[in-house]
């Protein structure tokens, strides 16, 4: 009913292979290799 607000996908070619919610965009990659939260800058900023 509140919608998705922020989420990834995945392409191979022109092809739509995935649609992520739970971990978009390598949020945990980029911060168990950066120590920068993505998610949590993204949801400050609303």
């Amino acid at each position: 009913s509140k919608g998705i607000n922020f989420a990834g996908i995945d392409m191979i070619g022109d092809y739509l292979t995935e649609i992520n919610i739970t971990s978009p965009t390598c949020a945990r990659e980029i911060y168990n290799q950066s120590g920068e939260n993505p998610i949590q800058e993204y949801f400050s900023k609303l």
